[in-house]
């Protein structure tokens, strides 16, 4: 697959939370919206300093919650690929919780069936 079907995979499986995710369809989805909502938060500081909002704020809000739902969802598929259960994403709320995710999100899938399912075919 390329990279813009993984970003219609994501989108397709907005709020999915069963099965697993590959690492590029986890990738692929977490980059780009990493690097838009940081795009769009520097450049709505820029426009807007301080406490003040914008029209670009609202947009950016808008924007960084539809992304969570989507975002949650390749998190727990990807965190079922290498059977991981997805309450384990509750790590990003400690320091070092965040780092292990990220690990982990690194690894490989595990092969062949596991307790969430058929690997997704590449």
């Amino acid at each position: 697959m390329n990279f813009f079907e993984l970003i219609g995979l994501g989108l397709r499986n907005y709020v999915n939370f069963s099965g697993r995710a590959t690492r590029p369809e986890y990738w692929c989805w977490i980059v780009p919206v990493v690097i838009i909502n940081v795009i769009l938060g520097i450049v709505d500081q820029t426009l807007n300093p301080g406490a003040q909002m914008g029209t670009l704020s609202w947009v950016t809000m808008l924007v960084f919650f539809a992304s969570i739902p989507p975002t949650l969802s390749v998190s727990i598929r990807r965190l079922h690929d290498i059977d991981h259960d997805g309450f384990w994403l509750l790590l990003w709320f400690t320091v070092v919780g965040g780092v292990v995710v990220i690990y982990w999100a690194c690894q490989q899938g595990t092969a062949g069936p596991n307790r969430f399912g058929e690997p997704r075919a590449r």
